[in-house]
């Protein structure tokens, strides 16, 4: 690395061990160029926290908060938003969070991406200023929005197609 003129920087090195399901984690450090770097259970990269067995609890549980935050501000000022820019608002604060690298979170159980789903209701509900029990579904599909699940599939497929 000294021969391009790198230098390893350790505050920001992460080593993450991918283990098969069902196998022991292993706890192997890795020297490089005399720096000692140890695993650990999550590591981030372009905004994404990936932790060691893929199921994506902290980056679920960062996204939420970071739209509810967004959702939060944007309800604050609703009174003097017109519903057009309500809708444009939320696509830009908070359906663009939930769609950033959704892909990664294919496969998992609908219990793991509730989270997601209870934050597009909100903005749904938000954008026709909704109360909190009224039926999601037909706010969905006037804003042509799908469900964060479909969302998924749909980033997935669109991924493999191209």
């Amino acid at each position: 690395m000294s021969t391009h003129h790198l230098k390893l920087n350790l505050g920001k090195t992460e080593l993450l061990f991918l283990p098969a399901k069902g196998s022991p984690m292993i706890d192997a450090s890795i020297t490089v160029e005399g720096s000692i770097v140890s695993p650990s259970q999550s590591a981030r990269s372009l905004g994404v926290t990936l932790d060691n067995q893929l199921c994506f609890p902290s980056h679920i549980a960062a996204i939420s908060r970071t739209c509810r935050f967004s959702l939060h501000n944007i309800r604050r000022i609703r009174p003097f938003l017109t519903q057009e820019a309500t809708q444009l608002l939320v696509q830009a604060l908070v359906i663009s969070r939930l769609d950033y690298c959704n892909s990664l979170l294919a496969g998992l159980p609908a219990c793991a991406i509730k989270p997601l789903q209870l934050v597009q209701n909100a903005a749904a509900r938000l954008v026709f200023n909704q109360p909190k029990f009224t039926h999601v579904t037909p706010l969905l599909s006037s804003l042509h929005w799908l469900p964060i699940a479909a969302r998924i599939r749909f980033k997935s497929l669109v991924l493999a197609f191209q």
